[in-house]
């Protein structure tokens, strides 16, 4: 009996010793990331996770040894309950626990998790129970599946980002061009009151009357009608002059040579120019 008192006293010396060693990594750790962030990088940071998993891989070495007894078997009872202040208590849990009383107990020495949290853990057991090898397996690689195509898309992302930033972006559009723009929608800016002098509505003084209509009739009869080709310089300018007589149309500048032939295609607009003088003359 007494010694495995002394080999249980010795297992929990070893087990306090290591859990110490992890806790003070544990709190280091966690200063760093609290007040030094700053000036912490990744190295480090792998460092200390390095550091914490081996210390919790010689805590497991430690439990899982051949020396140590199963401390599952071992039942620890409360001798005393009192809700004063204890000072001992306060010293070896750092301040955590003050009082060692019936409202902790039922917490710090729980071996068993909470009855809801017991039945939710049996309700999954018995539902994972319930399902078959084979379509446990297909929604294992159903799983692996969705989690490789969300990984190439992350990984995809990663690329493009990382690509897009080391490339500049190239401008596709004009900064003073969109500011004109802008300027000339908004306020008008650099926009002209000018307006076709054929814009103004019927009975204004820049409409051409009928009376302008008869002066260019007056004008072509005027003209003398040749087949020689002498002649065609004024009978294109008595043409100029009926277009430009016309409300809305430009002069044309454009010379055609007229083909005599039986009838002259001029005589025909002659003819038809009097026609429509002698339909609005009253």
């Amino acid at each position: 009996m007494q010694r495995e008192e002394k080999q249980l006293e010795a297992s929990l010396d070893a087990l306090l010793s290591q859990v110490a060693d992890l806790k003070n990594s544990l709190g280091s750790f966690i200063y760093k990331l609290e007040n030094e962030y700053d000036r912490l990088t990744w190295p480090s940071v792998l460092d200390s996770f390095a550091l914490l998993s081996g210390q919790l891989n010689t805590l497991n070495k430690v439990l899982k040894h051949e020396k140590t007894p199963l401390f599952r078997n071992q039942v620890i009872i409360p001798l005393v309950l009192s809700p004063d202040r204890d000072e001992d208590l306060m010293r070896q849990t750092e301040g955590r626990v003050p009082v060692f009383s019936h409202e902790v107990v039922p917490d710090h020495l729980r071996t068993k998790p909470d009855p809801e949290v017991e039945e939710q853990e049996k309700q999954l057991t018995t539902d994972a129970a319930r399902i078959g090898a084979d379509a446990a397996q297909k929604q294992i690689q159903s799983l692996n599946k969705m989690c490789s195509n969300l990984l190439e898309k992350i990984s995809k992302e990663e690329r493009e980002s990382e690509s897009g930033g080391l490339r500049p972006n190239k401008q596709t559009f004009n900064p003073a061009d969109t500011n004109a723009l802008v300027a000339a929608v908004a306020f008008g800016k650099g926009l002209s009151n000018w307006r076709p002098s054929g814009s103004s509505g019927p009975g204004q003084p820049g409409q051409p009357g009928a009376g302008t209509i008869l002066a260019g009739a007056s004008g072509l009869q005027q003209v003398q009608m040749a087949g020689a080709p002498s002649q065609q310089q004024p009978m294109l300018s008595g043409v100029q002059m009926a277009q430009a007589g016309q409300p809305g149309k430009m002069p044309s500048g454009i010379k055609t040579n007229i083909k005599s032939a039986s009838m002259h295609p001029y005589q025909r607009f002659m003819s038809r120019m009097e026609k429509e003088a002698a339909a609005v003359t009253p």
